[in-house]
């Protein structure tokens, strides 16, 4: 039998209860009634004409009885005669009355008169005690049919009530929970429902589903056992170190490379949890750490210094978090962790040698060129010989040249320290004033030839900083410099001292045709140059700076705008 069907037949069967009920209540309710209507319009009636029969057969008028309503009363009587016998003791009243209206003071026929009508009455009083013990028989087997009924259909409506859901209810269930499995990947599951409705037809499709999901899953496991194997091949044969890391944080692989530089086995690293691992082995611990951090900071790392192939290597480590969609939802979750460790040695050794190749060269230029500001001194010298006004012009020439290139093997000497990461601080408490003074003193002869004026605005600080002065007078007067390279002559150029509760600022603000915004983050890289300037430089000067604040925990930033000049700003830890 179809649902459909089912449900017809339920609610089919309860409205026809409900009909039968209405229809046996009304037909019993109709009975009663008419029993009652009975008893008032007929046997009442009589009642009624009697006892005024009586009353105007003892009202006296003129002396007489009152027969004008004695016979009024009696004719009603006469039209409403509906018992046995009762219309014999009518028309026996009636003679008697009509002998009573000739003899009106004959007592005997007045007494035969009442007694006609006391049967009468009487013969009615029967009737309503016979008809009323009947209504009441007649409520008993209403009563009776009634609960019958309403027994009968109440116990249909609760079979209904408890078959008819669970009927309907229960397959739903079970395919659900047979769906759940099939999601589980579970592709054994099977529904039998056993019937032919349509339960039955959604089952035997569920079951043929099932079956083909399982001979796809088994026919493809061969596939992906193959696939499985190339991974582990190609992970294992790779020349850096990788290790994954599933939901749980269990070590699920780990290639021969990073068995080697962690120095544990597969069987040690494979299948254990990486907290209990890393307890054992810092490197692990360095590795993992990432992981189980729920706020992620998104800076360059430094690289990782660790001894394999029997001497000091780098690596760069890189935390790969693997997440999906599950198919039906639209939240990703995260299913594990691979981490890969790349072998940057090579690289490492190259910037190293670069390094100490541009020290080494920085070095040994500088005594030449000293040699040669020497030398030139001494040609300027009168005593020597004198010179004309075009050769001092060469002479000054060539000194300029001298200090450009002394400058540039001073910068590159800095570069290598700050990549050697040999840069020694003297740190003490400083004052700002000599700071600004050193700087300002370092740049007044370029500033004058440009007729740009240095202007200071102390603002009534008077705390010391806690700094090297000479590599911060030393970053003050490179931003001083290029601030004066950068302005137009005649110009102003603002040095300006701040304080707040942690730190000392000290900013140049210049006049000049400012910096874009699109190269603002960049020009504290190395060897990056405004795009279009004129200006000579070797792009490190900037990047030096920055270097020597944060070694000594300050700050340098630039705010500036095309067209209206810059001003860069370095913060210094004020002194305790």
């Amino acid at each position: 039998m179809k649902i459909k069907t089912k449900l017809r037949l339920g609610t089919g069967i309860l409205f026809a209860m409900i009909t039968i009920l209405a229809v046996l209540g009304v037909r019993q309710v109709n009975i009663l009634s008419a029993d009652s209507r009975s008893i008032l319009k007929a046997n009442y009636n009589s009642l009624e004409y009697g006892r005024l029969m009586l009353r105007a057969l003892e009202k006296p008028a003129a002396g007489k009885p009152d027969f004008a309503d004695f016979e009024k009363y009696l004719l009603h009587q006469q039209n409403n005669i509906t018992e046995n016998g009762e219309k014999e003791f009518t028309e026996q009243l009636t003679g008697h009355f009509k002998s009573l209206k000739t003899s009106p003071s004959d007592s005997v026929l007045v007494g035969q008169v009442r007694n006609d009508i006391n049967d009468i009455m009487s013969l009615n009083l029967n009737a309503i005690s016979r008809k009323s013990t009947y209504a009441e028989q007649t409520a008993g087997k209403s009563v009776v049919w009634i609960a019958i009924t309403g027994t009968i259909c109440f116990l249909i409506a609760l079979t209904l009530f408890v078959n008819l859901p669970s009927n309907i209810a229960n397959p739903i269930g079970e395919l659900t929970e047979s769906i759940r499995q099939i999601a589980k990947e579970n592709y054994t599951e099977r529904v039998h429902f056993g019937s032919k409705d349509e339960y039955g037809q959604l089952a035997q499709s569920f079951n043929t589903m099932a079956e083909k999901l399982e001979e796809y899953n088994s026919s493809n496991l061969a596939k992906l056992m193959t696939e499985k194997k190339r991974i582990e091949t190609l992970i294992n044969n790779m020349h850096d170190p990788v290790i994954g890391l599933d939901e749980n944080k269990i070590i699920i692989f780990a290639n021969e490379e990073a068995q080697k530089v962690t120095g544990l086995k597969a069987s040690e690293l494979i299948g254990g949890k990486a907290a209990e691992i890393a307890l054992r082995n810092d490197l692990v611990r360095s590795l993992v750490k990432d992981t189980f951090e729920t706020t992620k900071v998104h800076a360059d790392q430094a690289p990782m210094k660790i001894y394999a192939d029997g001497k000091e290597s780098y690596f760069e480590k890189e935390n790969i978090n693997i997440s999906i969609t599950p198919t039906g939802e639209k939240e990703s979750r995260s299913i594990g962790h691979v981490i890969v460790l790349r072998n940057i040695t090579p690289y490492k050794e190259l910037d190293f040698a670069k390094t100490n190749f541009i020290a080494n060269v920085s070095h040994e230029l500088k005594t030449p060129i000293s040699a040669i500001k020497i030398t030139l001194d001494l040609l300027k010298n009168e005593r020597i010989g004198q010179t004309n006004e075009e050769q001092r012009h060469l002479l000054d020439g060539i000194r300029e040249d001298a200090d450009r290139l002394l400058k540039i093997t001073g910068e590159l000497l800095n570069i290598t320290q700050v990549e050697s990461g040999r840069i020694q601080l003297n740190i003490e408490n400083a004052s700002p004033r000599e700071i600004i003074g050193y700087a300002i003193a370092s740049n007044e002869t370029m500033a004058e030839n440009r007729d740009i004026k240095l202007q200071v605005l102390e603002n009534g600080v008077h705390s010391s900083v806690q700094a090297d002065a000479e590599k911060t007078a030393w970053v003050l007067t490179n931003l001083i410099s290029n601030a004066i390279r950068y302005s137009y002559d005649h110009s102003v150029i603002t040095l300006e001292i701040r304080e707040n509760q942690e730190y000392i600022q000290i900013s140049v603000r210049d006049n000049g045709q400012g910096i874009s915004q699109e190269y603002q983050d960049k020009i504290f890289d190395r060897y990056f140059r405004v795009p279009g300037s004129t200006r000579e430089g070797t792009g490190l000067g900037l990047a030096i700076s920055r270097e020597f604040m944060e070694a000594q925990q300050g700050t340098l930033t630039v705010e500036s705008e095309l067209g209206a000049g810059s001003t860069f700003t370095i913060g210094l830890k004020k002194s305790v």
